[in-house]
């Protein structure tokens, strides 16, 4: 993962903990595909995809979450789902969508993104 990837996903998990989420995994891998966190709010486990940009001149971050991208985070949610007994549990699907900006990053949260 970029640099860049990496320093988006750490101030999306401070950003997410300083909200009372519980962090349960971080970059989940399964046979199907990644989801960058996977977090715990009250009683909905949230599915999060993290986009991180330098500048959102071209296009918002979150932008680059299309259908596809959707689909297979909607399927590895799944395999983490089955794999933890946790079918049953509510569900959440947010992006955040972080820019780069100096000297504080702009973050925007999209609950129940899709």
């Amino acid at each position: 993962m970029k640099k860049l990837g990496l320093i988006g996903e750490q101030l999306a998990i401070d950003y997410l903990k300083s909200l009372g989420y519980k962090i349960l995994a971080k970059n989940y891998r399964c046979p199907i595909g990644e989801i960058d966190i996977i977090a715990q709010d009250q009683d909905v486990i949230v599915f999060v995809e993290v986009k991180t940009r330098k500048s959102d001149a071209v296009a918002c971050p979150y932008e680059s979450v299309g259908q596809h991208k959707q689909q297979k985070i909607k399927e590895v949610a799944q395999w983490y789902l089955e794999e933890t007994s946790s079918e049953n549990c509510e569900t959440r699907f947010d992006v955040l969508s972080i820019v780069m900006k100096s000297p504080n990053p702009d973050i925007e949260h999209f609950r129940e993104a899709f």
